[in-house]
C-alpha cells in the first residue's frame, strides 16, 4: 500500500481503524507532516521558502501567488489542494485526511480550523476515523477562529463570520455566522448597507 492507495481510501470516504495497515501508513505521513510543519513554524522563512515547504507538505507545487503567515498545522498534508491567490493567516489548523480543497482567491483568517474527520459514536468504533471532504470555493472569506466541519462545501464568494461553526453547506454569495452557523444576509445586501468606499 502506498500514498495513492491511502488517498483513494480517504477520498472514497472509507473508515480508518486503528491498528490496521492503512492506519500505520497514515501515521507515517502524519509524522512527516509534523516534521515539515515544525521546520515551517520554528524559524523565519522567506515567502519563497514558505511556498517550498508547503509544496513539500502537500506533495503538489503551490502557486507563486500563494501566501501563508506561519504558524500552520496539519495532521497529514497530502490531501490538501490550494489554488491561486490564496491567503492563509497565522495559527490555522487543517485536518486534511478527508480532503481539503481551497479554490482561487480564498482568504482564511487567524486560527481557522478545517476538520475533515469524525469518530464513530459507539464505544467499539470510537477510535475509527470517518473522512469527509471540505471545499472552500473561489473568493471565499473565512473569518478568524471559525471552524468548518467534515463534508461542508462553502460556495463561491461566501463569507463565514469570525467564530462561526459551520456544520452544513454554505450557498454562494451568502454570509453565515454563529454556532451553529446560520444565514445572515447576502454579500450584495451587506455591501449596500456598508459605508466602505473604494481605496
Amino acid at each position: 500500500m502506498n500514498l495513492d492507495d491511502l488517498l483513494e481510501y480517504f477520498n472514497n470516504g472509507q473508515a480508518v481503524q486503528g491498528g490496521t495497515e492503512i492506519h500505520s501508513l497514515l501515521v507515517h505521513f502524519s509524522n512527516e507532516a509534523m516534521r515539515i510543519t515544525a521546520e515551517l513554524n520554528n524559524s523565519y522563512h522567506t515567502p519563497e521558502q514558505v511556498r517550498a515547504l508547503m509544496s513539500e507538505l502537500t506533495g503538489k507545487q503551490v502557486d507563486e501567488t500563494f501566501t501563508l503567515f506561519p504558524s500552520f498545522y496539519t495532521d497529514f498534508g497530502k490531501n490538501l489542494s490550494i489554488g491561486n491567490n490564496v491567503f492563509i493567516n497565522s495559527c490555522c489548523n487543517f485536518q486534511d485526511q478527508g480532503g481539503i480543497t481551497i479554490k482561487d482567491g480564498a482568504l482564511i483568517g487567524h486560527k481557522v480550523v478545517l476538520a475533515t474527520i469524525n469518530h464513530g459514536f459507539t464505544r467499539e468504533k470510537r477510535h475509527w476515523n470517518y473522512p469527509a471532504p471540505i471545499v472552500v470555493g473561489q473568493n471565499v472569506w473565512i473569518g478568524s477562529n471559525a471552524t468548518v466541519l467534515p463534508g461542508v462545501t462553502i460556495g463561491d464568494n461566501a463569507i463565514v463570520a469570525a467564530g462561526a461553526v459551520v456544520t452544513k453547506d454554505v450557498a454562494p454569495d451568502e454570509i453565515v455566522g454563529g454556532v451553529p452557523a446560520k444565514f445572515i444576509k447576502t454579500v450584495s445586501e451587506a455591501d449596500k448597507e456598508s459605508n466602505r468606499s473604494e481605496p
